[in-house]
């Protein structure tokens, strides 16, 4: 008997079952990068004159949220100074208009010190065990399967346990934002996501941005008062998307 030729073919099989094992974990962790929810947008800032949201402490550092689960640990950013703080999602099912992307409460307010009249923040979900309740989503095949083999960019945080100081001044600047609506591999599947837009919800601010040969950005905008931009992010919730954003033009 071949002794030789049997150790070989074991020995490759150890090898062959370390590779598929290395390989399902590192899935596992490009699944949870992947999967790492992070929005820009504006958010309410509890009062009491809310109708039918349940109460929010004040000096309380918690958030209602519409899509993290309860206890999940989120990173809040003041884009206009760069303060930030980590707060609590206090619960997941109070009701409100879509395009909020959270709920504060007024300690969180005061302390990144965000402007009333334009209250613009970033949220990025930091707990392990907190995951995002993504709902289905509506995407080309095509596009699913280029993403699918798409490397993921991981996301990193600093100083997380350290508030920032930071004195910047907040400079008085026109108001322009505008709704991201998905980033694609292909140019012509952006621009069927233009064309369905403008047929099914009467938009027509609609523009793509090149931002890279494999990277085509759909834009609804610009908007330069609060109440147009509000009207048309409420007309795209027929779209179902799970994470439309708001940028601010700069």
């Amino acid at each position: 008997m071949n002794y030789r030729l049997i150790i070989y073919l074991l020995f490759s099989f150890f090898l062959l079952s370390c590779d598929q094992s290395l390989s399902k974990k590192t899935k596992k962790i490009e699944l949870k990068i992947e999967n790492r929810y992070k929005n820009s947008g504006f958010a309410l800032i509890y009062d009491e004159n809310l109708s039918k949201i349940k109460k929010l402490e004040k000096r309380s550092l918690n958030i209602y949220h519409k899509s993290l689960k309860k206890k999940s640990k989120v990173k809040i950013t003041n884009p206009e100074n760069g303060k930030f703080l980590i707060a609590e999602v206090k619960s997941n099912r109070e009701k409100f208009s879509n395009f909020y992307n959270s709920i504060l409460s007024q300690r969180i307010a005061e302390e990144l010190e965000i402007n009333h009249n334009e209250p613009f923040i970033e949220i990025v979900l930091l707990s392990k065990d907190s995951t995002f309740i993504a709902k289905k989503s509506k995407m080309f095949e095509e596009e699913r399967s280029v993403a699918e083999k798409a490397p993921v960019d991981g996301i990193l945080i600093n100083d997380l346990n350290q508030k920032k100081v930071q004195s910047n001044k907040i400079k008085n600047k026109k108001f322009s934002y505008s709704i991201k609506i998905a980033d694609f591999y292909y140019k012509d599947s952006a621009k069927i996501m233009i064309n369905r837009i403008k047929n099914e919800a009467n938009l027509k601010k609609i523009k793509i941005i090149k931002l890279s040969e494999t990277k085509y950005r759909v834009l609804l905008g610009p908007f330069n008062d609060i109440k147009s931009l509000k009207d048309s992010f409420e007309k795209m919730n027929f779209l179902d998307f799970e994470n439309l954003e708001i940028l601010k033009n700069v």
